[in-house]
């Protein structure tokens, strides 16, 4: 089954922060939600209009991690309904799907903080407030495969297609590109149980995201033996410089590597879809720029 190429949007935070959006630790891209709202709308529309299919909703740090206890309790299920709001208005207006954005919600690259307790009241409040404005469902930067099963369960019957994208491990992201080890989720589960949990939750699709592009190639060419075809394989990587394996993705503002240009990152984008990939976006440090030269070399007529 060959699927035709799906195009995803970029990073919300840094584009929000480039754009001259209130943008700082710890509420990162929330900020912007909680203090200039118009200013998601824009980056929303910037990235349909580079070439998007698929918009994702500005609810990542709409959680406790980001915006503090009190804060989520008096003011998250708002914040998450009008992320939702945001990117269905400017979807509509540019004929684009809505992915509603289901983060890890004890903290990002941490699968040792995550607890079903702990995580389930979070993901209701996002699940409830997201659902008038998704068309599908996007679990992402997910560390472990517990997470993925809790999300599925916790959508229950919910008919929307769910995709289920994990963060890698890059702290050796040289020798996975080299095929000197192989590439695994940051919990250290493998490729293979990444697939078997996308199969067993009904995804459809697996994706990989938030990690640094060399080693995305060898996870998709993994996942591709894994799983039928029927079930998609998608990327989107971010462009943060090496960072130390026990670092929280959102903990500080990483430098963003100056060599991802669109042009590099399209030569990226080229080989994962000849290892078998059919969606292609970016994540932290990727903009419309990028989406825009992926549009223009895999959707061209």
């Amino acid at each position: 089954m060959r699927h035709e190429i799906t195009l995803l949007d970029g990073g919300m935070g840094r584009e929000l922060a480039r754009s001259g959006a209130p943008f700082r630790q710890p509420e990162w891209s929330a900020l912007a939600l909680i203090e200039s709202p118009g200013h998601v709308g824009k980056a929303h529309a910037a990235f349909a209009s580079a070439g998007a299919d698929v918009i994702t909703t500005n609810s990542y740090a709409v959680v406790p991690f980001h915006i503090g206890e009190e804060r989520f309790r008096t003011d998250g299920f708002r914040l998450a309904r009008l992320a939702g709001e945001i990117a269905r208005e400017v979807a509509d207006a540019s004929g684009v799907r809505v992915a509603g954005s289901l983060p890890p919600v004890l903290g990002s690259y941490r699968p040792d903080l995550f607890t079903e307790a702990e995580a389930t009241p979070i993901l209701k409040v996002l699940i409830e407030a997201l659902s008038p404005s998704a068309d599908l469902w996007l679990a992402e930067t997910l560390s472990s495969t517990a997470e993925a099963r809790l999300v599925r369960a916790l959508l229950g019957h919910d008919r929307r297609p769910l995709w289920i994208s994990f963060t890698l491990d890059d702290a050796r992201a040289k020798e996975v590109e080299a095929g000197a080890i192989a590439p695994s989720l940051r919990s250290g589960e493998s490729i293979a149980a990444a697939a078997e949990a996308a199969r067993a939750c009904g995804a459809e699709a697996l994706l990989f995201n938030c990690s640094q592009p060399e080693v995305m190639e060898a996870a998709v060419r993994a996942a591709r033996r894994e799983l039928p075809a029927s079930i998609r394989i998608g990327i989107y990587a971010n462009a943060f410089a090496t960072e130390a394996d026990d670092t929280d993705a959102n903990a500080d503002l990483h430098d963003i590597r100056p060599d991802l240009t669109p042009d590099n990152y399209r030569r990226f984008a080229e080989k994962w879809v000849k290892a078998g990939a059919s969606m292609i976006g970016g994540c932290c440090g990727i903009g419309p720029e990028h989406i825009e030269a992926l549009s223009s070399a895999l959707k061209a007529d």
